[in-house]
């Protein structure tokens, strides 16, 4: 007889289940040896979870962005199990391919900013940046210019946690201990306008590229919004002018939307919203709102006519995963009919309304946002913050002094008031 999983049994108790967590578990961006008492989760609907002991909690952060359409979608869950009866995976490498992911690179294209002609499937985010990445100096390799290895990053942006897109990321907190990583990584100024202009910024990047040389840069990767560095959207005119720069240069653009595209700030991609024409655009999150892991790289033309005829010895064991692929459609399905691309736009007006006011308080920074990305900057540790806010239900991420808000599209008006006001409450006790 098969030992029963805890799916099958059901009878351990809250405090048996954390137990067995911190023996067994070893969690993300955790102290390894120093377990905490973990917050189980249970079940989820719309904006709001349940944990193992009959708590429910508000989720203010869409656990790490993922999740637009919100928990507990029977739509989803059925289309996993119908892709799942007929076909649950075969490789996609070579000349092997399966429906729904042609399906879903077909609708991405039709749905993507103008230039962008080619889908890579990845499993998530730090996969799509690493092959991006790898792309970019492929690419210059291949016309000719192996000397155009150099990437282009900022300080406070996130792109990752593997060799690459960490080497990329411009948080210093996460990049120690691991040794020596990917060479030829620049890192410029935070695109914050409590700190820098356009012209400010602008001007370093053009005197970088004047300092290393034009030669040697293969590519500039960014978040058009930060999230991980605090929700911060750049200055109105910078992604325009940086892509101006970019182009008179011959160096390729990768924008990093992993957490943007889907509708969090209002469009299917936040390029749209800054007007530029990246030459790769890198996805996850959002495409299957979490329940399948999977992304998508899209490739512009500049890019395809770089690396025409040469082989790319790169790929995963799960690309283009024929169960990801049908929930990503009917994902998209949903986004489209319940308009939650508007949706985004309208709430995240009327929570940006509601937490305008601490702008007004000594200890309080900044509040910001775009869309369905929310950020307020404290001039302390953030982390009393999030720690208030889940004592009383509701569930916001603090990144050091920053409070991060990213709720799913499907968020209630009247939900949307109550983290209103728990943010309010919790961010004005942080000052006493």
């Amino acid at each position: 007889m098969t030992e029963m999983t805890i799916l099958d049994d059901r009878s351990r108790s809250a405090e048996q289940l954390a137990e067995l967590d911190r023996r067994a578990i070893i969690h993300p961006h955790t102290t390894i040896g120093a377990p905490a008492e973990p917050v189980i989760f249970d079940r989820g609907e719309g904006a709001v979870l349940w944990d193992v002991q009959g708590k429910s909690y508000l989720d203010g952060t869409c656990g790490l962005w993922q999740c637009p359409v919100g928990h507990g979608r029977a739509e989803l869950a059925e289309a996993a199990a119908a892709q799942i009866r007929r076909l649950e995976f075969y490789s996609s490498f070579g000349d092997y391919s399966n429906e729904p992911s042609i399906a879903l690179a077909d609708r991405l294209l039709r749905l993507a900013p103008p230039g962008l002609e080619k889908v890579f499937f990845t499993n998530g985010g730090s996969e799509g940046n690493e092959t991006a990445i790898k792309l970019a100096r492929l690419a210059q390799h291949h016309a000719g210019r192996p000397e155009r290895t150099v990437i282009l990053s900022r300080t406070a942006g996130y792109h990752g946690m593997g060799g690459a897109s960490l080497a990329a990321t411009g948080i210093d907190a996460l990049r120690q201990g691991f040794g020596p990583l990917l060479p030829d990584v620049e890192f410029l100024g935070k695109p914050h306008g409590l700190h820098h202009d356009t012209d400010t910024l602008i001007a370093e990047l053009e005197r970088r590229i004047a300092e290393l040389g034009a030669d040697r840069i293969a590519a500039f990767i960014g978040e058009p919004v930060l999230g991980v560095g605090g929700m911060v959207p750049p200055p109105p005119d910078y992604w325009p002018r940086v892509q101006e720069v970019l182009r008179r240069n011959d160096i390729l653009l990768i924008l990093d939307e992993i957490v943007t595209a889907f509708g969090r700030v209002g469009h299917w991609f936040a390029a749209e919203h800054y007007g530029i024409e990246p030459d790769m655009i890198v996805t996850a999150k959002g495409l299957t709102s979490g329940y399948i892991p999977m992304g998508a790289v899209l490739v512009g033309r500049r890019v395809l006519d770089l690396v025409d005829g040469a082989w790319f010895p790169h790929g995963f064991t799960y690309n283009g995963h024929p169960v990801g692929a049908a929930v990503a459609l009917a994902n998209l399905d949903i986004l489209e009919r319940e308009e939650l691309l508007a949706r985004a736009s309208a709430v995240g007006a009327r929570i940006m309304a509601g937490l305008a006011p601490l702008a007004e308080l000594d200890h309080v920074r900044e509040v910001r946002g775009a869309g369905l990305m929310l950020g307020i900057e404290l001039d302390r540790d953030a982390a009393s913050v999030q720690s208030g806010a889940r004592a009383d239900g509701l569930i916001v991420r603090a990144a050091g002094s920053n409070i991060v808000i990213s709720p799913p599209l499907v968020i209630t008006d009247e939900q949307a008031d109550t983290l209103v006001r728990l943010v309010c409450e919790h961010v004005a006790a942080a000052g006493d």
